[in-house]
């Protein structure tokens, strides 16, 4: 428990306290240190981390409370993956109204940052499907929180970055799917202003996202390739337990193995594999939103430096700010490895400190350089603030604290309920003198 996903920065902890059982949790009083919760480690900065103090690992509440096949309603404890949970649900009609981009994240996690996905448009964020969770204070206290009972706190919570207590357990609203598999169309755009055509869509279709070459320059700013699926019957096997990964990574890649000419050989060759008419081909749910979970350990591709995940929201009447930052991407010395584009839609999200707002979001994967590579992401924060955007908390691991206050003006207030003894790397990096 040394890092998170992105393997920067570097954390020390000074002890783990396990929780296991949510009726008998351990007395969080009695430990001296400051306290952070964490499951399994897939956000990608600094938010999951607690340099020098204590972790609360959560992983051990990984039981199914109960499941409402008639009415869409599951209620699991903390520590329970997406991946568990589909694989429950989803041979039965049901799918989890939100999904991220891995389905190896824990329930607490995904509320703790509010996470978002391909359909937000329609969607909204994960805590909008949250219909209450139980939360255990420092001081022993364990409230029942709803959107109707201790709401303020239930907002605080959401989007919240496990800051306000240790959630042992939640009930989710589920979607009902024609099926586990996804109809899904890939079209090749050549441009930015192609992009926007086909983002017109959206509002068709229950999953958009595109696939941006970042290093693309001039003319072809922002090609790429557009994606947007729809739930459809799937014939293959359905799976009962949740899939692994098929490939592994196993040891840290040399940092020469990720540079501008491999990246560029791979973008290239990847646009050009696909058409611009498209075509609509059924997909099984693991391949069309976790391709990546399909290779154990890909975060070692980057090697022992780690990389940083850049993602940010810009208003959509400020498509100059969108063409700013990809600019300033292609035309700079570091190398973008993966990138991806959609329009969050205007479903409100329920917490105080959630990310997604209506507008254009862009996130980008950097192999990190050091310095050069984190001058480049302090220049996109400007131009993210002058646009009156934001940067993801989650995927954060070095915005400067005057930053973060631009993009949540609302911090002050969710400040107010941050436990005493709860704590991050990244909370006293943005809030402290």
């Amino acid at each position: 428990m040394g890092c998170s996903w992105g393997r920067y920065p570097p954390a020390i902890h000074t002890r783990v306290v396990r929780l296991r059982w949510r009726s008998d949790p351990v007395v969080l009083a009695d430990v001296p240190e400051k306290l952070l919760p964490f499951a399994w480690g897939r956000s990608y900065g600094d938010s999951c981390l607690n340099h020098g103090e204590a972790l609360v690992d959560v992983a051990g509440l990984d039981r199914f409370i109960a499941f409402d096949a008639d009415l869409g309603l599951v209620r699991v404890e903390a520590g329970v993956t997406l991946a568990e949970i589909l694989a429950v649900v989803a041979p039965r009609g049901w799918f989890l109204p939100v999904v991220p981009g891995t389905k190896w994240v824990s329930v607490g996690g995904a509320i703790a940052n509010d996470i978002h996905g391909k359909n937000h448009h329609r969607a909204g964020t994960f805590g909008a499907h949250v219909t209450r969770l139980e939360l255990l204070r420092s001081s022993g206290e364990r409230l029942l929180c709803s959107p109707d009972t201790h709401a303020d706190l239930f907002r605080a919570t959401v989007g919240g970055l496990g800051l306000t207590g240790v959630v042992l357990w939640a009930e989710i609203r589920l979607a009902r799917v024609a099926g586990t598999g996804i109809a899904v169309e890939r079209v090749r755009y050549p441009d930015l202003d192609a992009f926007f055509e086909l983002a017109a869509s959206d509002a068709d279709h229950e999953y958009t996202v595109a696939w941006v070459d970042c290093l693309a320059r001039g003319r072809r700013l922002g090609r790429g390739v557009y994606m947007r699926g729809d739930h459809a019957p799937w014939q293959g096997a359905e799976a009962s337990t949740p899939a692994r990964a098929r490939l592994r990574v196993p040891f840290d890649a040399p940092s020469r193995l990720l540079n501008r000419a491999t990246i560029g050989g791979f973008n290239a060759a990847y646009y050009r594999r696909h058409s611009r008419s498209g075509g609509r081909v059924t997909v099984d749910y693991d391949g069309f939103f976790f391709p990546l979970d399909a290779v154990e350990g890909w975060n070692r591709l980057y090697g022992r430096l780690g990389f940083l995940q850049y993602q940010c929201v810009v208003p959509n009447d400020r498509p100059d700010a969108l063409r700013g930052i990809l600019d300033r991407v292609s035309y700079s010395r570091e190398v973008p490895c993966l990138a991806v584009l959609k329009r969050f839609g205007d479903v409100p999200s329920p917490g105080m400190l959630s990310f997604p707002r209506p507008g254009l979001t862009l996130a980008v994967d950097l192999a990190f350089r050091g310095r050069s590579t984190l001058d480049l992401l302090d220049a996109l924060d400007a131009v993210v603030r002058a646009a009156g955007g934001a940067v993801y908390p989650a995927k954060d691991a070095r915005m400067s604290r005057d930053s973060f206050r631009a993009f949540f003006p609302a911090w002050e207030s969710f400040a107010a309920f941050v436990d005493p003894k709860f704590s991050s790397s990244f909370w006293r990096r943005v809030t402290g003198p």
